[in-house]
């Protein structure tokens, strides 16, 4: 059967966007040594090694292994140790544990990405719409873990005492602080939230499950700030107290700070008087007009009440994101230097921080996951979690938008999280 134009030039994009994403993630780990890429500094991080490796298990498994006759594993013993959280996929190993896994070696997982590759190039033209949509998501799911790979990075390097930088940068020039918050008035009005199709922003058609399906949400008058919460105005909460008050904090909030003597953002440090951070450029002075980043849901509810003000409904940020362009803002778009940075371009929704919401991460109306193991990708997470919007510094441009809904446990801070305050009318 011969193979219609319109066919070729679609297989031969997705091969482009397949090998431009998994060569990113490459070059993202390329400074990193074996040990590097083998340690685990807490539960909720993962090696580097091991988020190569399971990219790569997701498109061997999902696409070679199911839809590829006579596909035989690279190594039939990998599935255990780099299956994530797939009950369907059998027994797997725990996760608190990944740091013990000095193999295989970061040059074998190297050489499974290139052996998995060029079985994926291979197989495009022969695949079904079913396998074809899969690498799409797989490759959804590796920009995903580029962020987490980053993220992680960060934290490990941050407990070893000799605090090194994975790209150490040139010296930052002084930026100016922005003036006053400025207040954008919402929409008062029932407004159609969710991925549609194609989804609003999105340049492929691509969503997540958990962005639909659309549906209605009533918004109240209200007003999002325009821009995010800066390291200077964080560190005007810290002088007046912020930590130490429980008037601000939720109960929850008030006895994780007491429980871990939460005194400032993640990976903040005051030497000689000077508020310092560390970051993927090593340590240094905090940027003053830089958005404030690796705070909790916990941190960003008090600082809000602080001053009077709440976070906004995932609904009310999307509904006031839906104009903006997605590849706008500070994202990722190459190995190199990662962090926040201040903007002089008026409101950017897209970028530099996550952005936390008060929305719980729970299904929308008509939700239904999806059958088999890819089914337990979003849903079965609707627990105990907030939304985040807008993406950050380490996101993949392209990655996000109007609708894309991020979720982490209140406590969790090592993402690059900021805030963005709202208030009603």
């Amino acid at each position: 059967m011969r193979t219609s134009p319109a066919n070729v030039a679609a297989h031969e994009a997705l091969a482009r966007r397949f090998s431009a994403v998994r060569a990113l993630s490459a070059a993202l780990a390329a400074p990193l040594s074996d040990a590097d890429a083998t340690i685990q500094s807490m539960d909720d991080a993962s090696p580097a090694k091991w988020h190569l490796a399971h990219t790569t298990w997701f498109f061997e498994t999902f696409v070679l292994r199911d839809g590829v006759p006579g596909y035989r594993l690279f190594d039939e013993r990998w599935p255990f140790l780099f299956n994530s959280y797939y009950e369907a996929e059998g027994e797997r190993h725990a996760r608190p544990r990944r740091g013990m896994l000095s193999r295989p070696t970061l040059d074998e997982v190297l050489a499974y990405r290139a052996a998995v590759d060029a079985a994926i190039d291979d197989a495009i033209p022969t695949l079904s719409p079913d396998a074809l949509a899969l690498i799409a998501l797989g490759c959804q799911h590796e920009q995903q873990h580029q962020e987490l790979l980053l993220t992680d990075i960060l934290h490990h390097f941050s407990v070893n005492p000799l605090e090194p930088a994975l790209w150490p940068g040139a010296a930052k020039v002084p930026v100016a602080m922005p003036g006053p918050i400025g207040w954008i008035a919402g929409s008062e009005a029932l407004v159609t939230i969710g991925a549609g199709a194609p989804p609003p922003g999105s340049s492929d058609g691509f969503a997540f499950d958990c962005e639909g399906p659309r549906h209605q949400a009533l918004l109240t008058p209200h007003a999002l700030a325009d821009r995010t919460v800066t390291n200077g105005e964080w560190a005007a909460f810290i002088a007046d107290g912020g930590y130490a008050d429980p008037r601000h904090w939720l109960s929850d909030g008030w006895a994780w700070v007491q429980a871990n003597s939460i005194e400032a953002p993640l990976y903040w440090r005051q030497i000689d008087g000077v508020w310092t951070r560390f970051g993927l450029d090593g340590r240094r002075p905090i940027d003053p007009a830089a958005p404030v980043t690796h705070v909790s849901f916990f941190e960003a509810d008090a600082y809000a009440s602080w001053v009077g003000a709440r976070l906004p409904t995932e609904f009310e940020w999307e509904a006031a994101a839906a104009g903006a362009d997605p590849l706008s803002g500070n994202q990722l778009d190459a190995a190199g230097p990662v962090e926040p940075r201040p903007s002089a371009l008026g409101p950017a929704w897209f970028g530099d921080v996550w952005e936390w919401t008060g929305s719980a991460y729970r299904p929308y109306p008509g939700f239904r996951a999806a059958e088999g193991a890819v089914g337990e990708y979003n849903g079965k997470f609707m627990s105990g979690q907030f939304v985040l919007r807008g993406g950050s510094c380490a996101t993949p441009r392209g990655h996000v938008r109007a609708s894309y809904r991020n979720f982490f446990y209140p406590h969790q801070r090592w993402q690059f999280t900021g805030v963005r305050l709202a208030k009603d009318l």
